[in-house]
């Protein structure tokens, strides 16, 4: 049974540890041979932090991606333990805070590309397929329409932000960024990570429309980093509403975005605030996600 802290985090700082970054979501600790990443329950939208939290989130984010980098043994991963009781002796006095929504990780050097893998046609893979019948520069068949599922995944890599929009990239500016022979690695390392969880997904009654990994370099060794397949870097639909031609409920902050656009925010700082019923509902498919995928 998974659980959820009820206290929302917006931001973390622990007296005595080294805190290296704040991200979009994530604050970063040096425990130096190691990495602390703590999973705040700040959301994002349109490259955007909202000044309001989405309860548990955090746990969720960091639940789900220590599942699936347990699952999926063939592709190794940055985490090293998620289990506070494991954790480094000096993060005793924080355990409370860090419990569900933390891991200790390997010190990978991040590569600079998101790899992105689109199983269906949405967001600013849809766009460019009406205006150019591609997406990321990869050709499409005609006639697909929003959240068509495509005739197979395909691997549509962008830059990496953590300020700003990431920008997407066609495969030979990805081989110039990463070298080919890397590429090919994370390409289709990428593809085969989304088809397991795709076929997970399935059986739990939840499309994965499209997600994004990324990848860094522990030495020689190429690693799975950051977060898998969770409703911030994924799209997550409900097999029994999804309709080819609309835009399904999803069970990721898709459900921001729709109010967001529907409010015509020019999607610039600052970012507006939330209404309390798009936060508790937002919440609430977050931990459905949650349930679903890891309680089946």
């Amino acid at each position: 049974m998974t659980t959820l802290q009820n206290a929302s985090i917006t931001s973390l700082d622990l007296p005595g540890i080294k805190k290296l970054r704040s991200g979009k979501v994530r604050e970063v600790f040096d425990l130096g041979e190691t990495l602390l990443f703590v999973a705040t329950d700040r959301i994002s939208a349109f490259d955007v932090v909202f000044p309001d939290p989405i309860p548990g989130k955090g746990a969720v984010l960091n639940q789900l991606s220590a599942f699936w980098f347990r699952r999926f043994t063939f592709a190794e991963n940055h985490m090293i333990t998620s289990d506070v009781t494991k954790f480094p002796s000096q993060l005793a006095p924080f355990h409370d805070q860090l419990r569900d929504r933390s891991m200790i990780v390997r010190k990978a050097q991040p590569l600079p590309v998101e790899c992105v893998v689109r199983g269906y046609l949405a967001g600013s893979g849809w766009k460019e397929y009406q205006k150019k019948g591609t997406a990321s520069g990869v050709a499409l068949p005609s006639g697909l329409q929003l959240a068509s599922k495509l005739p197979e995944p395909i691997f549509t890599p962008s830059t990496k932000s953590d300020v700003g929009h990431d920008e997407n990239i066609d495969w030979k500016e990805c081989c110039r960024l990463l070298d080919e022979e890397v590429a090919e690695r994370v390409r289709d390392l990428s593809l085969k990570i989304y088809e397991a969880g795709r076929a997970h997904a399935a059986k739990c009654g939840i499309i994965v429309a499209d997600t994004k990994f990324e990848f860094g370099f522990f030495g020689d060794k190429l690693l799975l980093i950051d977060e898998c397949l969770t409703p911030d870097s994924s799209r997550f639909w409900p097999v029994d509403q999804y309709v080819v031609g609309q835009s399904p409920p999803s069970f990721d902050k898709q459900f921001v975005r729709d109010y967001l656009e529907a409010i015509n925010w020019n999607k610039t700082p600052p970012a507006p605030s939330l209404p309390a019923e798009i936060i508790e509902k937002t919440a609430e498919k977050y931990h459905e996600a949650l349930e679903r995928l890891i309680e089946a």
